[in-house]
């Protein structure tokens, strides 16, 4: 089965096409030339040859493009790696001079921005996509401080992922402020493992926050302790996990949970619905998700995978479980054509789009608008089960 790449996010460019750019960053927002600048970190997108003279009228100083500059042309410019995904119009880059790094930090047109907070993290799950790395990058939260007064207002939705976003917890609930304030409309997510919101202090800032559409994404693999622990590779995670989810809904706050399905999750899942139904009805949504096979999860295929078809007795019991409860259930990040008919009206398109990717199987299927597709990233595995509706 052939499956496309995700878009190309980060590259390089030779230092030669970095031309009148100092400084360690550079953050910018494109704009079409069409437009003046509204900020001093505007630069204009140049897509055809027009725009040159477009830009130099309306006064830009930094110019960002594919093609070479004219020799004509002395204003500043960056010519981005050709690989580099496809630029429009509000888009946010962060440029190193000094190695020619290129980074796209926000797409106005897509559904699915996030923001890297960390990458230190203190679980190490067994299937985590983004492997917890030591390192001193602090600066992250600096950079998406700097980015935010550039997006868009009007964008929908922001998500804010790691790592573990809440290792530095006072400076990420200051940028959190900072969100409420520049971009209040703006539905903001966070993918945490939970574990901080046992202390009471970190729960009492988050919810001091006061952002109208805050919402804490929450795993909990399994109604066991042991079980979830080991996924986790964290001893007591757990424990601090569940005491972190009542510390925020006691605080009136959105909770989300997420179960990532494999074959330590999956067989479990009637157990686990069941448990969370009892035990936590009040959360404001339970997300089952298929798993993203890139990162720790190919280190550990052997442990983790099964096929999404051998599972479908389990999803289904557990969505009927949840849902009977009274429990908003979705299903993430499976194709319709491996999911037992009754759980279909559950899914949901939720892979982001830049690593959202169809197979020639597809092709044809009714229900293909509606679906989620499959992940572009790592190294994709696929049911034996996937056939156009």
């Amino acid at each position: 089965m052939g499956i496309v790449k995700p878009l190309v996010l980060a590259g390089r460019s030779p230092l030669a096409d970095i031309v009148g750019v100092g400084g360690e960053r550079v953050l910018v927002r494109l704009r079409s030339p069409v437009h003046y600048p509204a900020d001093e970190r505007d630069a204009a997108l140049i897509t055809e040859d027009d725009d040159w003279t477009l830009a130099h009228q309306r006064g830009y100083k930094l110019a960002v493009g594919r093609a070479a500059r004219p020799d004509a042309m002395s204003m500043s410019y960056v010519r981005v790696p050709a690989t580099l995904a496809e630029l429009g119009d509000g888009d946010v880059l962060s440029i190193y001079p000094q190695s020619g790094r290129v980074r796209v930090l926000y797409r106005r047109s897509s559904r699915h921005n996030f923001f890297l907070v960390t990458e230190r993290c203190n679980n190490y799950c067994l299937m985590c996509s983004q492997p917890p790395r030591k390192v001193d990058d602090g600066w992250l939260i600096d950079e998406i401080a700097q980015s935010l007064s550039l997006v868009d207002p009007a964008t929908s939705a922001l998500t804010f992922t790691g790592g573990e976003p809440l290792t530095e917890w006072r400076r990420f609930t200051g940028l959190l402020e900072l969100t409420r304030d520049l971009l209040p409309d703006t539905a903001i997510h966070v993918l945490t493992n939970g574990r901080a919101f046992s202390y009471p202090e970190v729960a009492n800032a988050w919810a001091a926050v006061d952002h109208p559409k805050l919402s804490a994404g929450i795993p909990i693999y399994a109604a066991v302790d042991h079980i979830h622990d080991y996924v986790v590779q964290a001893k007591g995670a757990f424990d601090e996990t569940v005491l972190g989810v009542l510390r925020l809904k006691n605080h009136g706050q959105r909770v989300e949970i997420r179960i990532v399905l494999h074959a330590i999750t999956a067989p479990r899942l009637r157990e686990t619905c069941s448990w969370i139904a009892r035990n936590l009805p009040f959360v404001d949504h339970v997300a089952l998700m298929g798993m993203e096979h890139t990162g720790f999860a190919v280190a550990n295929d052997e442990t983790l995978w099964i096929d999404p078809l051998d599972y479908q007795e389990q999803l289904k019991v557990g969505v009927d479980i949840l849902s009977a409860a009274g429990v908003n259930v979705s299903v993430y990040n499976l194709p319709l054509c491996v999911l037992d008919p009754v759980v279909r009206r559950f899914a949901v398109r939720s892979i982001s789009d830049w690593k959202n990717a169809y197979l020639p199987e597809c092709d044809g299927c009714s229900a293909r608008s509606d679906c989620a597709g499959f992940f572009s990233t790592g190294r994709p595995k696929f049911s034996r089960g996937i056939a156009a509706i």
